[in-house]
C-alpha cells in the first residue's frame, strides 16, 4: 500500500510549476557520485557544474571534476558534445525540445545531463508512481537556507530532497541512495540560481576551437 502525504506532494508540485513556468534559469550545480570499482570498492567522483536552461528548446551546461571537463550545447535542433581534455566534439541531430531530446540522448547515447529530472513537468507524477512512501520530514536548515525537506522510498531506491523556503520553492539539495548497490549515494547541491537572465541564442550554439577534432559516436545496440 503507497503512503503519500499531502504536503509533500503538494510542495513537489509547486516546485514543479514554478520550474515549469519559467522562461529562462542558470545555476551551479555540485555533484558526488558513489561508483564501484573492479574490486568492489566505492570510489566517489567530483563535479560541479553551471547549468543555463532557456525556453522549451535551449540548454547549456558546463561540467568540470574527477573525471574532467566538458560542454553540451543545445540549440533547439543540434546538440554538440565538447570534451575539453581530449580537445574533441561530436555534433548530432536531435528532437526539437530539450526534454525529448533529453530523453533521445541518454537513451540512444549514455549521456547523462545533471539534476535534469527536476525540469519534467510530469515530475510529481513519476515519483507517485516510482516510490511508495513520500514523505514531508518538516522543516530544515541547510547550507544556511530554511528548506522542506521530502523523503521518497521503494524496494531500490532512497531519495531525500531538500527545497528551499527562501527561493521560490526551488531545489536546494538532494541525495539518492542506490539500496541494491551497496547502498552507493548520488547527491548534489544548488546555488546561485538566477532566474529569467536575458540570455542570446548564440550562447547555446557550439563554436568547435579551431584545432578541435571532429569524431563520431554510434548508438548503442
Amino acid at each position: 500500500m503507497k503512503q503519500h502525504d499531502s504536503t509533500a506532494i503538494f510542495i513537489l508540485d509547486k516546485m514543479s510549476d514554478n520550474i515549469g513556468n519559467l522562461e529562462s534559469v542558470t545555476f551551479n550545480l555540485n555533484n558526488s557520485v558513489d561508483e564501484l570499482n573492479y574490486k568492489g570498492d566505492i570510489v566517489t567522483q567530483f563535479s560541479s557544474s553551471i547549468i543555463t536552461f532557456s525556453g522549451p528548446d535551449k540548454l547549456l551546461i558546463r561540467t568540470e571534476g574527477t573525471k574532467g571537463k566538458v560542454g553540451y550545447w543545445y540549440d533547439g535542433t543540434y546538440l554538440s558534445f565538447y570534451n575539453y581534455d581530449e580537445n574533441n566534439y561530436v555534433t548530432l541531430e536531435t528532437l526539437e525540445t530539450t526534454i525529448e531530446m533529453i530523453d533521445e540522448m541518454h537513451h540512444d547515447f549514455d549521456f547523462d545531463f545533471p539534476a535534469a529530472d527536476f525540469f519534467y513537468p510530469s515530475l510529481t507524477d513519476d515519483m507517485i508512481e516510482q516510490f511508495n512512501i513520500i514523505s514531508f520530514l518538516g522543516k530544515k536548515v541547510i547550507h544556511d537556507e530554511e528548506c522542506y525537506h521530502i523523503m521518497a522510498s521503494n524496494e531500490k531506491l532512497n531519495v531525500q530532497l531538500w527545497i528551499s523556503n527562501e527561493s521560490f520553492l526551488l531545489p536546494k539539495h538532494f541525495i539518492v541512495i542506490y539500496k541494491e548497490k551497496s547502498n552507493i549515494q548520488y547527491e548534489s547541491t544548488f546555488s546561485n540560481w538566477s532566474i529569467n537572465p536575458i540570455i542570446p541564442e548564440s550562447a547555446f550554439s557550439f563554436l568547435p576551437p579551431p584545432t578541435a577534432r571532429l569524431i563520431s559516436i554510434l548508438k548503442k545496440p
